[in-house]
């Protein structure tokens, strides 16, 4: 399988859930399901169907979570060499040619991706336009509201 670029900030979030899942979820499902059990008949009993249930969705997130780091390629930004260049894990600020409006963003993983956080996929179209390009070039960003220039007004690795 192809290894999927994630930060080091990422990988410790998904760390941090597994361990959640792993020492406090599970154990607390399995808990309720034995609670449930002892209600006695388990056809119509809601409970343990609910439990049951989360259990599924626990155990199911857990794979998830493993596969995901099985398969990933830890990137960390600050180790490389600051060469101006926008590449995986940089934090870009971008000046909007049209209103002179500024944003930041860090390209990141997939599963990193928020906006509202200023975290974009590295599979975003922005993030796409703007890999290998340089501080002080204009990008053409194709977006689905139609066509955007910016200006590469920094690229910091944090």
């Amino acid at each position: 399988m192809n290894k999927v670029p994630m930060t080091v900030v990422g990988e410790q979030r998904l760390r941090d859930e597994l361990e959640h899942l792993k020492s406090e979820a599970r154990p607390n499902v399995i808990a309720a399901i034995a609670e449930a059990r002892e209600h006695g008949d388990l056809k119509e009993n809601a409970e343990y169907h609910a439990a049951r249930e989360q259990q599924g969705f626990i155990e199911g997130r857990i794979q998830e979570i493993e596969g995901k780091l099985s398969n990933a390629q830890v990137i960390d930004v600050t180790k490389l060499p600051k060469t101006g260049k926008v590449i995986f894990g940089v934090t870009v600020e971008l000046i909007n040619l049209d209103n002179d409006e500024e944003v930041t963003y860090r390209i990141v993983g997939e599963d990193e991706a928020d906006i509202k956080s200023g975290r974009i996929s590295v599979t975003s179209p922005i993030a796409r336009a703007l890999i290998g390009k340089e501080e002080g070039e204009v990008v053409l960003v194709r977006t689905p509201g139609g066509d955007v220039e910016y200006e590469i007004g920094g690229v910091e690795h944090l």
